[in-house]
C-alpha cells in the first residue's frame, strides 16, 4: 500500500523572505508486508512502482527500457521490486501462498509493535495534555447511543441472579498479582484445558481433521494456538511453551531464568509493569495458514482470527475467576519481540493480544476497574 504524509520542514531562505520558514512536504511511504517495515519512496519510485505488474516476473533489461533503471535498482534495494531468486521473492511467495487478503495483510503488519514503552508513551502524552485530557481531545461520545426517548422503550423484566452472575460480577481485570506465590498446577492446568484443550478430534474428510473445543471457531478450524510465558507455577520451570491441545501438555521451547522470564514479560507487554507481574503469560497466535486455507483471499477471514482471540480470552476470565484466579488480556503488545522469542514467522503466525492469569494479590498497588467493588471492598 502506497500512503501520502505530510510533514513540516523549514528553509532559513523563506524566513528571510519574510514567512514563517515552514512549508509542507509530501512524501510517499510504502507500507509492504512481505518487507515488515515502511519505506521511504520519492515520487518517480512511486510513479515507476505503480506500473508493474503484480504478478508477472518481467527482465531488468526490458523494464529499463521504458523506466530509468537506477529508480528500478532503488527499488530492488528496497525489496519493493522483487528479484527472481532472492529473500524478497521468497518471502513475498510466503504472503501469497499463505492466500492473505492484501487489506487485512497490509493492516496487520502496521499495527505490529517492537520494542514500544507504554510506561513513556502515557507519561509523553500526560505531558502533551497537562492534565486537561477534555482540552486536549475533545468529549468523547455518549456512554450509550439512544435512539428513541425514554417513555417509548420497552422495559424487559429483571433477571433472576445466579451463580453465573456472581461469576460475571467477580470477573474483574487484574493489575496486582501476588509475586510471593507459585500458581498451583491443577488451577494452571484446568485454565488451559478449559481455554485451549481439545474435547474431540474429528476427520471431517480425508486429510482434514478439526477440533472440537469449548468456544466457536470459523470453520471449526480452531487456528489460534496457546504460547505461554511461565513465570510462577508450581512443577513447571520457568520458561516458554507451547500448548499442545490435543495431548493437553507442555512443549518447551527455552527453559528462562527468573530474570530472563521477568525481563522478556515486560518487553511482551510493552513494558505494563502491572501485567508483567502475572504467574503465567497465554499469547495467543494465529496460524494464518489454516485459516486463510479455507477462507482464502476472503474479506472476513482476518475479522474471524480477532474474534476467535475474544472468545478465548473471555473463557481465561471466567475460568480463573471460577477457580478464584484473576486474569488480564492486552492488545498493547510488542509483537516483533513475541515473534521473535518464539521463532514465529509473521506472514504466517502472529500474536494479536496477550493474556496472563494468577493469584490477585493481598494489596492493591495498581488502580483496578471494580465500579461495583465486589473484589476491592470500600
Amino acid at each position: 500500500m502506497l500512503e501520502p504524509r505530510e510533514r513540516l520542514a523549514f528553509d532559513l531562505a523563506l524566513l528571510a523572505e519574510g514567512g514563517s520558514g515552514l512549508y509542507s512536504v509530501v512524501e510517499w511511504i510504502a507500507i509492504a508486508p512481505h518487507v515488515c517495515t515502511e519505506i521511504l519512496l520519492s515520487a518517480e519510485e512511486a510513479r515507476v512502482l505503480g506500473e508493474q505488474s503484480p504478478s508477472r516476473l518481467v527482465a531488468l533489461d526490458e523494464l529499463a527500457v521504458t523506466c530509468p533503471r537506477d529508480v528500478l535498482e532503488s527499488l530492488l534495494e528496497k525489496q519493493l521490486l522483487v528479484a527472481e531468486g532472492d529473500e524478497a521473492e521468497a518471502r513475498d511467495g510466503r504472503l501469497r501462498g499463505t492466500h492473505w487478503r492484501a487489506a487485512s495483510a497490509i493492516m496487520h503488519s502496521a499495527s505490529r509493535w517492537h520494542g514500544v514503552d507504554t510506561a513513556k508513551v502515557a507519561r509523553d502524552f500526560d505531558a502533551q495534555v497537562e492534565g486537561n485530557v477534555l482540552d486536549h481531545l475533545g468529549p468523547p461520545p455518549p456512554v450509550v447511543r439512544e435512539h428513541v426517548p425514554a417513555d417509548r422503550r420497552q422495559v424487559l423484566p429483571q433477571t433472576e441472579t445466579s451463580a453465573f452472575d456472581q461469576l460475571l460480577l467477580r470477573r474483574v481485570t487484574c493489575r496486582n498479582y501476588d509475586r510471593s506465590r507459585r500458581l498451583a498446577l491443577a488451577e494452571f492446568s484446568a485454565v488451559l484445558y478449559r481455554t485451549f484443550g481439545a474435547r474431540a478430534v474429528v476427520d471431517m474428510a480425508p486429510g482434514v481433521r478439526l477440533l472440537k473445543k469449548g468456544v466457536p471457531s470459523a470453520g471449526g478450524l480452531h487456528p489460534t494456538e496457546a504460547y505461554l510465558l511461565v513465570q510462577r507455577v508450581e512443577g513447571v520451570e520457568p520458561g516458554l511453551y507451547h500448548y499442545h491441545p490435543i495431548d493437553h501438555a507442555l512443549e518447551p521451547i527455552r527453559i528462562l531464568s527468573s530474570s530472563e522470564a521477568v525481563e522478556l514479560a515486560h518487553r511482551f507487554v510493552a513494558a505494563q509493569d502491572y501485567f508483567a507481574d502475572a504467574h503465567v503469560m497465554v499469547i495467543p497466535t494465529s496460524r494464518f495458514r489454516r485459516n486463510f486455507w479455507k477462507y482464502r483471499n476472503h474479506a472476513k477471514a482476518y475479522r474471524a482470527l480477532t474474534l476467535d482471540v475474544g472468545y478465548l480470552s473471555h473463557t481465561i476470565y471466567l475460568s480463573a475467576t471460577e477457580l478464584g484466579l484473576a486474569a488480564f488480556i492486552t492488545a498493547a503488545i510488542n509483537e516483533v519481540d513475541i515473534e521473535e522469542a518464539f521463532g514465529l514467522d509473521p506472514l504466517e503466525e502472529g500474536p494479536l493480544a496477550v493474556c496472563g492469569f494468577g493469584y490477585r494479590a493481598a494489596e492493591r498497588r495498581e488502580v483496578e476497574f471494580d465500579p461495583l467493588h465486589v473484589v476491592w471492598p470500600e
